[in-house]
């Protein structure tokens, strides 16, 4: 049985896991709704290889290929399918949901051992995983709507998991809330492509793209990213990944670092054709992209909470990936977010596993002298935070400088944005050393007679150690390119970029493919800015949290206006507290619920319910009972009918 034939099979595994655990896992040991949660994503992942290998078979008029399940909607001239599709774009991203997604799951198993609702964590775990797979896999515009809100709404789950905890509960719901804005915008994008191209399969906009202005095109264009900018945390919609952190270490992994946050990237990359022919939009995505991984680094600069650190710094992340998308090198902004699914996704778990070992604690300054007690730990965040940092031989160097490369010298580059890219990956290695050094290095800060640290158990470490293979050679595939070979990851996207790329866009992939001298190369590699910065920013840490821990205290005193500037996060949630939210309840309590509802809707019921009701009472009185009282009626009755008869008929004459 072709798998291709049968795509449906990846997304119903982890739906059937899902349901068979929300329904039965209550009453089940946690042994069995592991083999169904484990093993549902397991198979799903299994599916997906062998998807992979009937793929490579396919010859290149078939890609991409799309499997028809049934018509889903008819009403009119709308019409929209159940329609499944895989070309190399789809490749990527399946691999990075159920491969991340598989460890997670693993992980998880030991995390989340000895907490409460263990069945209802992987019932929502695995529902996760079917709409992100169906977001992937949809070959139209509302198939994936489907899985983009379905994210969403996985995401509210898991962040409030620990509902019972109101700061969990309450950033549930700013993540839901603050993520529907920018879905408002992608809905009217999407009903705007209807209305333009007359269909929502991307094939069938694709191959009418001359029925759109370039006026037409940016507005979809804009309308589209607008969704992503909610669902991706980029300016000004960001605030809410940082809340997030407060669900669940593994849904912090999979969600908010390797999966959910990415889907507003892979759009983008997805919808390739209509924004290479929307020059202001893809400015925009550029400008919002490099402002967002500035912005975002400085404030990861001064945070103590371990997993704010990393929340902060998937923002930037994301960042770079729109910014390479915004200057059309969109096969580096998926190599980015491939790498960063191994390295930030290590270090969220590995996050977690300190967290494990040091009982709930989460504040890095109450930490320290860890490196020898919890080793593999150690290295494993060592090595995803190498590769964050860009540091040559790392996944996240090739991945990262291709970008820069791309900002810097493509037919589309925008210079003072790399600036800001250089600038943010300085920041970037600063504050991700600064992490290692205050947890794992100097001397125990916490009371070691009352926090008994150990290393996290096998089904922790083993994720922890994969993850760590791969953020050292996940990037590798980029590698030839060093020494004048093919950029093997470009090379096997580029017909998802070039098949309606306009002559500009093709010659960013073409660019991209051909690359320089094996000499000048291998230079730019080795003495390029980035990996500098990278470098000065690791031993500018150093310096500052091992060699000379009472610096940064005497910096925070003489620049105490910046530092608490940055501490608080530019008071982002204070002002957005100020200006919208605060009005908005007031108006939502003095004028929509006291004025609206109370005074004109309810006044409106009430006084004409009170009304009838006084007037019944009024004709009540009438039955008296009285048989000359209705007599009289009967007489007054019958003469006014007849004066009325009469002068109608004298009118008539």
């Amino acid at each position: 049985m072709p798998i291709l034939d049968h795509l449906w099979i990846i997304l119903a595994l982890p739906l059937a896991g899902a349901a068979i655990n929300g329904l039965l896992g209550k009453n089940w040991p946690k042994s069995a709704v592991n083999a169904v949660a484990v093993g549902s994503v397991g198979l799903s992942f299994l599916s997906v290889l062998e998807t992979i290998r009937e793929f490579s078979s396919l010859a290149p008029d078939q890609i991409p290929y799309v499997k028809d399940f049934f018509t889903w909607m008819v009403a009119g001239p709308f019409r929209v399918g159940f329609s499944l599709q895989v070309d190399q774009l789809t490749i990527v991203m399946l691999c990075v949901v159920t491969f991340v997604g598989l460890l997670v799951h693993i992980y998880s198993t030991g995390y989340m051992a000895h907490e409460g609702g263990y069945y209802r964590f992987f019932s929502y775990l695995n529902l996760f995983v079917f709409f992100m797979l169906t977001l992937v896999l949809g070959s139209n515009l509302l198939v994936m709507f489907v899985g983009w809100e379905g994210v969403g709404l996985c995401s509210y789950l898991l962040i409030g998991f620990w509902f019972l905890k109101q700061s969990a509960a309450d950033a549930g719901k700013k993540a839901f809330i603050t993520t529907r804005i920018g879905d408002m915008g992608f809905t009217v994008g999407i009903l705007l492509v209807f209305w333009t191209f007359h269909t929502l399969d991307f094939l069938g906009i694709f191959q009418h793209l001359s029925l759109a202005s370039t006026g037409t095109m940016n507005a979809i264009c804009l309308l589209l990213f607008a969704g992503a900018v909610g669902k991706s945390a980029q300016i000004p919609l960001y605030v809410w990944l940082p809340d997030a952190m407060e669900g669940p270490t593994p849904v912090s992994a999979l969600i908010h670092a390797a999966t959910m946050v990415t889907a507003g990237v892979y759009m983008v990359a997805r919808m390739n054709p209509l924004f290479s022919r929307a020059p202001q939009a893809m400015l925009v995505v550029a400008i919002i992209g490099g402002l967002t991984a500035f912005y975002s680094a400085t404030i990861g600069l001064t945070q103590t909470d371990i997993k704010k650190v990393l929340a902060y710094s998937t923002v930037s992340q994301l960042g770079y990936m729109f910014l390479a998308c915004g200057v059309g090198a969109y096969a580096a902004g998926v190599f980015h977010l491939m790498t960063h699914a191994f390295f930030k996704g290590l270090l969220f778990l590995g996050a977690g596993s300190v967290i494990h070992a040091m009982g709930g604690e989460q504040d890095m300054f109450k930490m320290g002298g860890l490196r020898k007690k919890i080793p593999i730990t150690y290295w494993t965040m060592l090595i995803g935070t190498l590769a964050i940092a860009g540091i040559p031989g790392f996944a996240g160097f090739f991945s990262k400088d291709e970008i820069l490369e791309a900002v810097k010298s493509g037919p589309h580059a925008i210079l003072w944005l790399w600036v800001l890219g250089v600038i943010a990956a300085g920041f970037t290695s600063f504050y991700m050393f600064r992490l290692v050094f205050l947890t794992f290095f100097g001397e125990p800060r916490y009371d070691e007679h009352h926090v008994h640290v150990h290393e996290s158990p096998a089904s922790m470490a083993a994720p922890l150690m994969i993850l760590a293979f791969f953020s050292i050679f996940g990037g590798w595939l980029a590698a030839p390119k060093l020494v004048g070979g093919i950029d093997h990851f470009d090379a096997f996207l580029h017909p998802v970029f070039a098949a309606y790329a306009p002559e500009a866009a093709g010659a960013v992939a073409e660019t991209a493919a051909e690359g320089g001298s094996p000499a000048m190369l291998l230079i730019q590699a080795l003495t390029g800015i980035p990996v500098i910065v990278g470098v000065l920013g690791l031993l500018l840490a150093w310096w500052m949290y091992v060699r000379s821990p009472e610096t940064p205290k005497k910096l925070a005193q003489s620049f105490r206006g910046l530092h608490t500037l940055l501490v608080n996060k530019y008071y982002v949630d204070e002002i957005y507290a100020a200006a919208i939210v605060r009005p908005l309840l007031w108006i939502s309590t003095n004028v929509l619920w006291h004025v609206v509802d109370e005074r004109i809707i309810d006044g409106v019921v009430n006084g004409t319910a009170s009304t009838l009701r006084e007037s019944g009472s009024h004709l009540r009185e009438l039955q008296s009972g009285n048989a000359r009282s209705y007599a009289s009626w009967v007489i007054a009755g019958a003469v006014g009918f007849t004066v009325l008869l009469l002068g109608i008929l004298g009118m008539v004459r």
